[in-house]
């Protein structure tokens, strides 16, 4: 067994909690960039607030190429140390983040020329479309630096090294705290640049975030070395990459781009609706941290047990982490109905937004701990190359269930039809990646 094989021996629970609890810092850092975002840019005025609600949904399907990244990377480089195979470890590790980088450079530059078109394909009102562009632009160009620092952060998971993983998601998340109030209210005699100030700081968190990553990865069992590249067995790494990698990020992005068009739905409803919904969805995307965080450290464990013959520890750190996603999910629900209005008052004091935002969390809320089921389950299940059943079950969770119930409920719930769809989804969503879960893990 490889020494970097960490996680094959031990107690489940502990690695769990080793595991997850630094990367909890680090996904809860993330995920405060919406918050934060979304508290300077409401200052300045609803309008700017319905922007980056549309906004939201795209960006996070693009930061979940990123998690794609670190799910295949990840997934690759624990399988072969659990396997006692260092070598191919390194390999494929390096030929990982050289991917991740070079597909960064082929998404900034089609999202930079079709930022216009997508949306306006989602609705988006001619006032709000400059607004748009004006984040849209500097988030586009440098995106290559996300996916950069995502490679790496693969790179560490898979060895299990979760504080220094965390600590790159820290350091960009700090960099963006930061910038977001100066860049984009301003300070003193700088007035700062409004909508487009965020993207600024996101792009400057970016780049922190790599510079760290190249360095902790340096100082790891897995190092940088282009030589890797030319001794690499590239057919075999980038299928491997691939196919779970893939999977991983289509499933991740599916769920942000159901938000895409449940964000379409709403907006015949007005701005005040999808700003509600926007602020609503960053509020969720803080409140499920844990259950995320979860699912970003199960990979490595699972994988590494995995690959070692050891499924029955596996299969062990797939229940516990289903049993903590429900009991987590149910708290943090009945937390967010019971406090609403307060939660409400920190995006905004327009009353039509706070409806907005209130009736969503009294209705969807309920569904979390399903979601949070979900995204263990991928989690385990791409560690174990098992990513298209992932994707599928991702993929019939929005198409199946979320968008036809928002688009058959819509006559007779009005805007409730789209905080329905998402509960009805969540559940159904739990329930299928429980019983998969039992079915695959079991065989």
């Amino acid at each position: 067994m490889s020494d970097s094989a960490k996680l094959t021996t031990g107690s489940i629970s502990g690695h769990l909690v080793s595991q997850t609890a630094p990367m909890l810092f680090g996904i809860a850092a993330i995920m405060s960039i919406g918050i934060i975002d979304a508290y300077f840019i409401g200052q300045l005025g609803s309008q700017q607030l319905a922007a980056v609600s549309f906004i939201f949904p795209i960006t996070i399907a693009l930061s979940s190429l990123g998690v794609g990244v670190i799910a295949g990377i990840s997934s690759v480089v624990s399988r072969a140390l659990g396997s006692d195979d260092p070598g191919r470890a390194q390999q494929l590790g390096n030929l990982g983040m050289a991917l991740a980088a070079g597909f960064g450079l082929i998404v900034a530059l089609t999202l930079y020329l079709l930022k216009g078109p997508l949306f306006q394909l989602m609705q988006a009102d001619d006032d709000l479309l400059p607004l748009i562009d004006a984040y849209m632009t500097p988030y586009a160009l440098g995106f290559p630096l996300l996916l950069t620092n995502m490679g790496g952060n693969g790179v560490l998971r898979g060895q299990g090294a979760a504080k220094r993983a965390s600590a790159i998601l820290l350091a960009f998340a700090g960099a963006n705290w930061i910038l977001d109030p100066i860049l984009i209210t301003g300070i003193g005699s700088f007035d700062g640049f409004g909508i487009a100030g965020a993207a600024y700081a996101t792009v400057a968190g970016w780049a922190v975030g790599t510079l760290l990553a190249i360095i902790f990865v340096q100082s790891s069992d897995i190092k940088i070395n282009p030589a890797c590249l030319t001794s690499a067995r590239w057919g075999s790494g980038v299928w491997s990459l691939i196919t779970v990698g893939g999977p991983a990020a289509l499933s991740n992005a599916i769920n942000p781009i159901g938000l895409s068009i449940l964000t379409a739905f709403l907006a015949k409803y007005g701005q005040d609706e999808v700003a509600g919904f926007g602020a609503a969805g960053r509020l969720q995307s803080f409140a499920v941290v844990p259950m995320l965080g979860l699912s970003s450290s199960i990979g490595a464990i699972v994988g590494q047990n995995w690959g070692a013959g050891e499924t029955g520890r596996a299969r062990k750190a797939v229940f516990y982490s289903i049993a903590f996603s429900l009991v987590y999910g149910l708290m943090i629900a009945a937390l967010l109905v019971f406090a609403r209005d307060w939660f409400g008052g920190f995006f905004s004091e327009d009353a039509e937004v706070l409806d907005a935002l209130s009736r969503y969390l009294l209705i969807a809320a309920w569904g979390f701990a399903g979601y949070g089921v979900l995204v263990v389950v991928n989690g385990a299940f791409n560690a174990i190359d098992r990513a298209p059943v992932a994707l599928g079950q991702s993929a019939g969770r929005v198409f199946l269930v979320m968008i036809p119930f928002a688009w058959l409920a819509g006559g007779a719930l009005g805007s409730n039809a789209v905080y329905s769809a998402e509960l009805a989804a969540n559940i159904a969503g739990g329930v299928v990646a429980a019983a998969l879960a039992w079915y695959v893990m079991r065989r």
